[in-house]
């Protein structure tokens, strides 16, 4: 058991390390940086928002439909490369169970297409 234990110490040194390099990180740039934003900084950026609004104000769905459209393609690239890797291994079973797996998502995205989701007004 003591063996098994001592395999584990380089986890947890290399661990013990990144925190401790991140929390001196956070605590340095809270002490050198200056702390006083103008207003420039305080503007919306990117989204459009404003940065400090109420958090319960509505917007666009749209905005809900992007993000999960992105989170459902790239969850199929990353489901796509081991795949790639290991079709030589899999075999046919592996090459068709993909197939279908693309299929149906593509099936989905014609379908999104279709209902305007893509299409920003």
């Amino acid at each position: 058991m003591q063996d098994l234990l001592r395999e584990y110490v380089p986890i947890v040194i290399f661990l013990a390390i990144a925190i401790g390099m991140a929390c001196a990180m956070l605590i340095a740039s809270y002490i050198i940086a200056r702390q006083k934003p103008d207003s420039e900084k305080l503007s919306a950026y990117e989204c459009g928002f404003e940065a400090f609004d109420d958090a319960r104000s509505q917007f666009d769905v749209r905005f809900y439909l992007v993000a999960i459209l992105f989170i459902i393609f790239d969850l199929e690239v990353a489901f796509l490369f081991p795949w790639a890797v290991a079709l030589g291994d899999i075999g046919l079973f592996g090459f068709w169970s993909m197939f279908v797996f693309l299929v149906i998502l593509t099936i989905g995205f014609v379908y999104e297409w279709r209902k305007g989701a893509l299409e920003w007004e």
